[in-house]
């Protein structure tokens, strides 16, 4: 199988059927066929050969979804670009892979005007309405000049697409996924009962991340609708739902928190919701019960993994968030194995520990990457006889429930967004007058966790937490960058190895809790 499968089923069993709503616009999947076919011929006339890599900038939208499937309909690699990066995080991936087309769309058109300054071999496609500027190809004018062009029926083993995700060293990592990865998690999810034919889904996750593609994925083989909104914003979040009369959505915690305490959601008809999947990081047991009240009819279901998985491990069906499984305190677990995946807890030496026991969160299964784009020390290191070492601590009760309580990896989910603690230091790090820095994660109650930042300066040197903070952004993405810096005297503590103790500098945010997570 490959991602564009379900395309060519929808074609066969289901022609008219509603495929794509974005505003007052909707095609059906005969009308995105077309398209597709004839993209992929335009995105070949453009130089993209099989295998080159295609790169897209772009907020929500349906041409978004169509990218998915004519990069892979005409056998070419997609690599969605992160619009929460700085240019700079964004030219280094596109340099990483030598990506020779980029997608923009009127958000990012000055942007892509100046990549492709820094990048002379790229080209530009214009992917919105209204006038198209100097120096690119209109997105629109590729489809209507181009022939459509048979699939190129990519095989399971060959590359999909390549999603960017923070590096532990500082730099992005290319997370290599394969048609057969993609569409092994798009069946796993759809044996699970998720994201059926039936499901009206809205995209408000964005659609560059690929918890946004694991319902995607599933959508385009099970032939479900697909709504878009640009981003997401509670009130655009509740008058699409109510308009379109969705039922399913997937949503990160933060972005549920926001729904429910909106003071208008009350006037809005929610009632058409029926699936709301989480996953990114941890609901609170606070907003889950804000959100089960606010909307009754919509059953919950947490989805733990990451993106080198494809990205689902585990999941935590609705029925174990209430009555006994809460009862039981399962509302507080990630969730059993889901269908095709295996799940272990090891050790330092990669040894399977007993129930209860904390260590390694490890999964094996046909949606583990490919490896790191051009990285094979890395890959390696993270996937060790086909299991995937994903960086977290947990345990497993002996019904297979998985509870994640610690990280490995030095790494803080803050609205989310993975934010790699080495990344926001070297940012740091670069001012002079810091001398020493450490950043970790600590609570907030709206964002789950919050980047923070303690500094050590120089003996002759002095800044304010409101510099540091506008001097990273300079550097890294403002989601990377601390909101919170502590500003000390006196070294930071350290290990006999001379390594900065991070662990003494949480401990004051997260004792007495019973995870050191959020």
């Amino acid at each position: 199988m490959n991602t564009t499968h379900g395309l060519r089923r929808a074609l066969q069993i289901k022609p008219d059927g509603l495929a794509t709503v974005y505003g007052e616009r909707r095609r059906s999947w005969r009308e995105v066929g077309e398209r597709v076919a004839r993209l992929a011929a335009g995105l070949r006339a453009l130089g993209a050969e099989p295998g080159d890599r295609v790169a897209v900038l772009s907020l929500n939208s349906d041409r978004y979804l169509e990218l998915f499937l004519a990069t892979a309909w005409a056998g070419t690699v997609i690599v969605p670009l992160n619009t929460r990066w700085s240019p700079l995080e964004n030219e280094d991936a596109l340099r990483d892979c030598r990506a020779n087309v980029l997608v923009v769309d009127k958000a990012f058109a000055a942007t892509g005007a100046a990549l492709a300054k820094a990048l002379p071999e790229l080209k530009l496609v214009y992917a919105d309405d209204g006038d198209v500027p100097d120096g690119m190809e209109s997105y629109e004018a590729l489809i209507s000049r181009s022939e459509p062009i048979p699939d190129a029926m990519r095989q399971a083993a060959d590359l999909a697409g390549i999603f960017y995700t923070g590096g532990t060293t500082g730099r992005s990592k290319g997370v290599m996924l394969s048609h057969g990865n993609l569409m092994a998690n798009a069946l796993n999810a759809l044996g699970e009962g998720l994201f059926p034919g039936t499901a009206t889904y809205l995209h408000a996750a964005p659609m560059f991340h690929l918890a946004n593609g694991a319902a995607m994925y599933s959508l385009l083989l099970s032939g479900g609708a697909n709504v878009m909104v640009q981003a997401f914003t509670p009130d655009g979040v509740m008058a699409v739902v109510q308009k379109e009369r969705v039922t399913d959505v997937l949503l990160v915690p933060t972005m549920i928190q926001m729904l429910v305490d909106h003071p208008a959601l009350g006037s809005h008809d929610m009632s058409s919701l029926k699936n709301v999947v989480y996953g990114a990081s941890p609901i609170s047991e606070a907003v889950l019960d804000r959100a089960t009240k606010a909307l009754p009819k919509a059953q919950f279901t947490q989805a733990y993994g990451m993106t080198e998985l494809s990205p689902i491990a585990t999941l935590l069906h609705w029925n174990e968030h209430i009555g006994e499984g809460r009862a039981k305190g399962r509302h507080r677990a990630a969730g059993r194995a889901t269908l095709g995946c295996e799940v272990r807890i090891v050790d330092a030496d990669d040894k399977p520990v007993g129930f209860g026991t904390v260590g390694e969160i490890v999964v094996r299964g046909d949606n583990v990457m490919m490896g790191y784009w051009e990285r094979p020390e890395e890959t390696a290191r993270a996937v060790i006889d086909g299991w995937m070492h994903t960086g977290d601590g947990g345990y497993m009760d002996e019904h297979g429930f998985v509870f994640v309580v610690d990280r490995v990896k030095d790494m803080i989910i803050s609205g989310g967004e993975n934010v790699y603690s080495v990344e926001v230091e070297n940012a740091v790090a670069q001012h002079p007058a810091v001398a020493q820095c450490a950043v970790i994660g600590i609570p907030d109650e709206h964002w789950g966790e919050r980047v923070h930042a303690v500094v050590v300066t120089r003996a002759d040197a002095q800044v304010s937490a409101a510099e540091l903070i506008e001097f990273c952004k300079t550097l890294i993405a403002g989601y990377k960058c601390p909101r919170s810096v502590e500003v000390r005297a006196s070294p930071l503590p350290l290990s006999g190895a001379g390594k900065i103790l991070k662990r003494e500098l949480r401990a004051p945010f997260w004792d007495n809790r019973e995870r050191r997570v959020s």
